[in-house]
Parts: C-alpha cells; structure tokens; sequence
C-alpha cells in the first residue's frame, strides 16, 4: 500500500486516508512531510481516544499534518465527514483501507467504495478483502475457518467476503477508471522471494487497488 502511496506522491497527490488507521504509524514516520502530505486517521471515536492516550503514555506527540476522524463505517458517510475534517474533495488522494472490509457487512464495503469512486480524478485506494472458501484449497479452508472461528469467538466475525472479478467489476461500474487484484503468488514474488525462512503468503486474503 505504501509503495502505491510513494506512486502517487510522485503523481502529485498530497492527501493520506488510512480507513480503519488502529495503530498505524505511518502519521509518525511520514516520509513525504516536506512535500505537505496531510494524513488522515479515520476510525471509530473510542479506538482513537485509545491510541491518543498511548501516545501521550510515549511522549509522541500528534503530528502536524495528522488529522483524526471519527467514523462508524457501517453507518456515516466518508466523504461528509472527511470534508468537515478539511479533506478536499476536488484534490486526489491515497486511500489505504487494510484489516477491515472483512468485518464490515459487504453492502457497507460497498457503499464506501462508491464514495471513493466520486473523489478526484487520480485518487487510488488499495483495500484487502476475503475471497470465498470455496476458491481455497482444502488446507486454506480448514485454516480459514478455525481462524474464523477464534474471530467470532473474540466478538469480531467475519462479516463479508468478494469474488475478486465480480468485485473489480463492481468497482468499475461504481465509476472506477481501473481496478485490479493482487493474488498471494503475486505479493510473495515481489515482497517474500528473497527471504530465505520460508515466509510466504497465503489463504483468502486479496488485496485490490482501484483508481479513479
């Protein structure tokens, strides 16, 4: 995601939406400061307090160019409450959307990446997404759902899951320019072939960049 994010920096684009920021850091190792990149942490209003107060426990304190804003994906609208945050909506921008859509009911993933469509031209999100168990092989299943399991079992279940071309054409007719998704063959050759334990990706997750 960030590597797209280095793309569209270099493009042009000043504006940074972490969907679902947690505890991300990039706000605080923000490598394009002197190229005025506004960051904006969006995520429910009691996970901010929560990572502010540890902040504040580590002496870190809250970037300049760091806004937080409040949002309950299943309910409020990105784009309203982005623009009262100071988001410009005629401006492009950068959408990293990771570790979410997957507890999210599919009718809320979608509803927020029709919003996403109508920012600028020259906006990209990339977003991971759960594809369907029976596109796994047996073994994925098997791991697919006793991690599932243990999700539930913590109170956050797995909520929605994408066949990856009906979603990219879903994402074109929402008015998308482009969409393509990643596969795990795809991330272990570029990010886990030189490792030399064995570490590689696998199982349901995808992720999707889409570009306006």
């Amino acid at each position: 995601v960030e590597d797209e994010l280095a793309r569209g920096v270099a493009a042009g684009v000043r504006q940074y939406v972490l969907l679902g920021a947690g505890l991300d850091t990039f706000a605080y190792r923000n490598p394009y400061a002197d190229s005025q990149l506004q960051v904006f942490e969006v995520d429910h209003a009691a996970t901010q307090r929560w990572k502010q107060q540890l902040l504040a426990e580590a002496g870190i304190q809250t970037p300049s160019a760091l806004t937080f804003v409040p949002l309950d994906f299943e309910c409020d609208d990105l784009g309203g409450v982005l623009a009262q945050a100071g988001f410009r909506v005629d401006e492009p921008a950068h959408v990293s959307w990771m570790g979410v859509t997957t507890y999210l009911t599919a009718d809320a993933v979608l509803r927020i990446l029709r919003t996403i469509a109508g920012f600028a031209t020259g906006t990209c999100v990339c977003f991971d997404y759960r594809v369907p168990a029976a596109m796994l092989d047996p073994v994925e299943r098997v791991v697919d759902a006793v991690v599932g399991g243990k999700a539930a079992a913590a109170g956050e279940p797995w909520l929605s899951t994408f066949d990856p071309t009906q979603l990219q054409r879903q994402l074109l007719e929402a008015g998308f320019s482009s969409a393509g998704s990643t596969t795990p063959e795809d991330l272990n050759a570029g990010y886990f072939a030189r490792r030399k334990d064995g570490l590689r990706l696998g199982g349901s997750l995808r992720i999707m960049c889409a570009r306006t």
